[in-house]
């Protein structure tokens, strides 16, 4: 029997439109953004693996004294569907995946309770949606476990989803923190 769903939080990236390292990026609250996404994910999933491009960085530290397991991605730099597969194998014998972006700190845990809920009743590929448009997390049920772990390039899953339509479930949500990315 595979073990439970796992949030996977994406926090390798380079902030290069932003100008330094967005996810350490401090809210109006005073939390650095990757902080405040990871604990929003744990809230839900407390088996949690946060993806980062250095486990001796802040934002890897950050992220260990939150609960995260820590792993690095050493192909980083050739984008995000290199740290999805990363963090998929890092913990393969899941039951699915909600994948998270770290600098999404406006993702509530209700909307990651919904993916999460809509995984367990049988969903195969499950996206939150704010005004028709696709947001995040998404969840991905075990089945695509060896797809997930082949992703390449910057796109991350969006071609993988794509080319499973039909598969993919929506979830009408009122909480704009599902598509709000901060670049600025």
């Amino acid at each position: 029997m595979r073990a439970t769903i796992v949030g996977v939080l994406l926090a390798a990236g380079q902030s290069r439109r932003f100008g330094s390292n967005k996810l350490l990026h401090r809210l109006d609250d005073g939390l650095p953004m990757v902080v405040a996404s990871a604990r929003h994910l744990r809230a839900v999933l407390p088996q949690a693996v946060a993806v980062v491009d250095d486990t001796g960085g802040e934002v890897a530290t950050l992220l260990a004294q939150e609960g995260l397991r820590v792993v690095a991605n050493p192909r980083a730099g050739e984008g995000m569907g290199t740290s999805i597969a990363c963090g998929v194998a890092a913990s393969a014998d899941a039951a699915g995946w909600v994948i998270a972006l770290g600098d999404m700190p406006y993702v509530p845990d209700s909307v990651i309770g919904a993916v999460v809920s809509s995984l367990q009743a049988g969903s195969d590929i499950i996206a939150p949606v704010y005004r028709q448009r696709r947001g995040h997390p998404v969840g991905f049920a075990a089945r695509h476990a060896q797809a997930l772990m082949e992703l390449r390039g910057d796109e991350g899953a969006r071609g993988f989803i794509a080319a499973h339509r039909d598969s993919l479930d929506l979830v009408e949500v009122v909480e704009p923190g599902v598509v709000l990315d901060i670049d600025r």
